[in-house]
């Protein structure tokens, strides 16, 4: 018995290089569009966190 691999073997096997264009526009992507995004969710998750813990144990401070 012999089992067969799906594909070629060799150098023609390796995946291709993504070109400069392509490259540039995942960087841009992720520049300009997904790294604003998961800033602002994490600095309002903070927030929310900061204010649900606030709301459930009350200020920061003295007691009065």
């Amino acid at each position: 018995m012999t089992t067969e691999t799906a594909g070629a073997s060799g150098p023609e096997a390796a995946p291709e290089k993504p070109s400069r264009r392509a490259e540039l526009l995942a960087f841009l992507t992720l520049a300009v569009l997904i790294w604003p995004i998961v800033a602002v969710g994490i600095v309002g998750g903070y927030g929310f966190l900061v204010w649900m813990f606030q709301i459930i144990l009350g200020p920061p401070g003295p007691p009065h």
